[in-house]
């Protein structure tokens, strides 16, 4: 994975997305912005960041991504890696369904991820040195540079998602006292079910993480 480092950006998902779509990157690239202006959350939210926090962006070609890892359970997947990272340096940072990194009760980070022509493109804000109101920060310093590399290294490993979920399975549990936002609509997670590709069944609707 070749990472792409830029003192400012708008946003690295729209930069590495623009590039993609205008065939100027054509193989596995990160790019990663000390400060970004312009970030994307979830739902389409602004993300509210700066200098210091991470902020990066990846593209995999489907056709390399591990062998029994569907679509749908992307956005869990890479941020269980992410997490399981983190918590080698002693970060108790967990998964909140589906992609939200969260210390305790704040969330400190999310994750995204979307098919474009034959890449997934991933991206991922954390707070590392400051959050927004209601939220929270890493509970750990971590060089950024370091992170990403030992992260990708992870990444490479291609871990089977059948082994990711088995551990997935048990850190959802935490979910269950939370709520998320679908359709319009705030549903807790109390009663979710969830299915081996990571999506939910929940107010009598499949609701899927990739986003």
């Amino acid at each position: 994975m070749e990472i792409v480092y830029f003192d400012e950006l708008e946003s690295t998902q729209i930069y590495l997305s623009d590039k993609i779509r205008s065939g100027e990157i054509t193989n596995n690239t990160a790019i990663c912005a000390f400060i970004q202006s312009a970030g994307i959350g979830s739902r389409d939210n602004a993300w509210q960041s700066k200098q210091g926090n991470l902020h990066v962006s990846f593209c995999i070609k489907t056709q390399e991504l591990v062998q029994d890892l569907p679509l749908a359970s992307a956005s869990i997947y890479f941020a269980f890696l992410m997490k399981e990272v983190l918590q080698r340096k002693n970060s108790k940072v967990w998964i909140k369904w589906p992609n939200d990194f969260y210390i305790e009760d704040k969330k400190i980070g999310g994750l995204m991820s979307s098919k474009i022509n034959d890449f997934l493109v991933v991206g991922i804000g954390i707070n590392l040195k400051y959050a927004p109101f209601n939220a929270e920060i890493l509970d750990i310093e971590v060089d950024i540079a370091k992170l990403l590399n030992e992260y990708f290294s992870y990444v490479d490993e291609k871990i089977l998602w059948k082994n990711i979920f088995s551990k997935y399975m048990l850190e959802f549990e935490k979910s269950r006292n939370f709520f998320i936002h679908n359709e319009g609509k705030i549903l807790s997670l109390k009663d979710a079910l969830l299915y081996k590709d990571g999506s939910i069944l929940l107010d009598n609707k499949r609701i899927y993480s990739l986003r």
